[in-house]
């Protein structure tokens, strides 16, 4: 089977041999045959932000007795109403000593165990003292104010699955069922390089004609908010020796390599020769009908995935979390969940026909609610991600969404977990 090539001698891409995203996915997964992620077991405390490896059950029931959930006065519910002479206090961490006959209460905190005898709480706010005695003067249903056995977690039950990512929520149920060595996935490494004779460093003052490198910064940064670890490599001039020599590399101390520029038509764009004969498979795909980011790269050598972006900020930055992140969430072993706003659309957003569209927008909090204003796409400028909350996808049967409408907005991953 051929790459999926949009590309013939000479005539830089066809618009219909060009792949959709979802069918490009479709494609590279048929073959790319990616390695499965690696696990490892790490520090409670260091958990947060990784990626679970192994389902977490119930060890036991939770709680294991009954418990009040409020500050106040336990009791039989059949006692009320009434007035029901107080004979002890349930001390938090400890049982009451004996049990609690019809007409008798105990004062009990949030959290106490239950005594014998008693089946429910009635609030402090809910009740009124008179002397010896509590007067409770509505009736309490049984299990009133009270968490019964199992009432959070039941013995055996499913409560985390792998592959869900561990934030705090996680972490509470993790220290509470005794999981100190928590089962996660390894972060890949993911090399990343960049691409081109203009690049120089942040630190340097550029030259006319030369640019910073921002790309390379960009793409670590996205690639860490999607659980995966960069690693900076040095920038490659427009030397095919030297470009295929640091790809081999990178494939060599890496689980991926993300290279970006280098991956269109042009005389200089040297990736997709180059990773076409780095290994097997090889190419998958090679151009994609979307805009921004037509010229972008999928390839795959050994298992380990081989994307190449745009040169173009705005492109890499879209091409990399909003196409090639299904990938890279298969190797951190997450899914592809990304991070949406369901917002209103401030101005009338157009697509190219028959192409899928990643437009740009800004987030306002407005009367009203959230508020998506179009920014006009310019794949060249840097700021524009900076300015944009996120973007809007148009598919390729959709070419125009009026003012007004309900959007999703897709945020970047940098700005939120997807």
């Amino acid at each position: 089977m051929q790459p999926t090539n949009a590309l013939l001698p000479n005539r830089g891409f066809l618009p219909e041999r060009l792949l959709a995203p979802a069918q490009a996915m479709v494609a590279y997964f048929a073959r790319a045959e990616l390695a499965r992620p690696q696990t490892e077991a790490v520090a409670l405390d260091d958990a947060s932000g990784r990626v679970l490896a192994g389902d977490i059950r119930a060890d036991a029931s939770y709680p294991a007795a009954a418990r009040s959930t409020m500050d106040g006065f336990a009791f039989a519910a059949g006692s009320t109403p009434g007035s029901l002479r107080v004979v002890g206090e349930v001390l938090m961490g400890g049982l009451f000593a004996g049990g609690v006959a019809a007409g008798e209460a105990v004062r009990i905190p949030t959290g106490g165990l239950l005594p014998a005898g008693t089946d429910a709480v009635a609030p402090l706010e809910d009740v009124r003292l008179d002397g010896e005695c509590v007067v409770v003067a509505a009736r309490v249903p049984v299990g009133g104010c009270v968490s019964p056995p199992g009432g959070d977690l039941r013995k055996g039950e499913l409560i985390l699955e792998a592959g869900r990512w561990i934030g705090a929520p996680e972490i509470g149920v993790l220290a509470t069922l005794g999981v100190v060595d928590v089962p996660v996935f390894v972060r890949p490494l993911i090399g990343v390089i960049s691409s081109g004779d203009e690049l120089v460093e942040p630190s340097e003052e550029p030259q006319l004609g030369q640019i910073r490198d921002s790309n390379r910064y960009v793409v670590a940064a996205s690639l860490r908010a999607m659980g995966a670890e960069p690693v900076h490599l040095p920038t490659v001039r427009d030397d095919p020796k030297a470009l295929e020599l640091a790809l081999r590399d990178a494939l060599e101390g890496c689980q991926g390599v993300i290279v970006s520029g280098g991956s269109s038509v042009g005389q200089r764009d040297l990736t997709p020769e180059i990773a076409a004969r780095l290994g097997e498979p090889g190419v998958l795909v090679h151009g994609l009908r979307i805009k921004p980011g037509k010229p972008t790269l999928l390839a795959a050598v050994e298992g380990r995935p081989l994307i190449g972006l745009p040169g173009n900020p705005v492109a890499a930055l879209i091409v990399l979390e909003a196409v090639a992140a299904p990938i890279l969430a298969a190797i951190v072993g997450a899914p592809f969940r990304p991070s949406m706003l369901q917002t209103r659309l401030a101005a009338e957003l157009r697509s190219r026909p028959g192409w899928t569209c990643y437009s740009p927008v800004r987030i306002e909090d407005e009367a009203g609610g959230l508020t998506a204003h179009p920014l006009e796409l310019h794949s060249s400028e840097v700021a524009l991600p900076a300015r944009a909350g996120g973007y809007v996808v148009m598919d390729e049967e959709l070419e125009t969404i009026p003012a007004g409408q309900s959007v999703r907005v897709v945020r970047f991953s940098s700005g939120g977990r997807f």
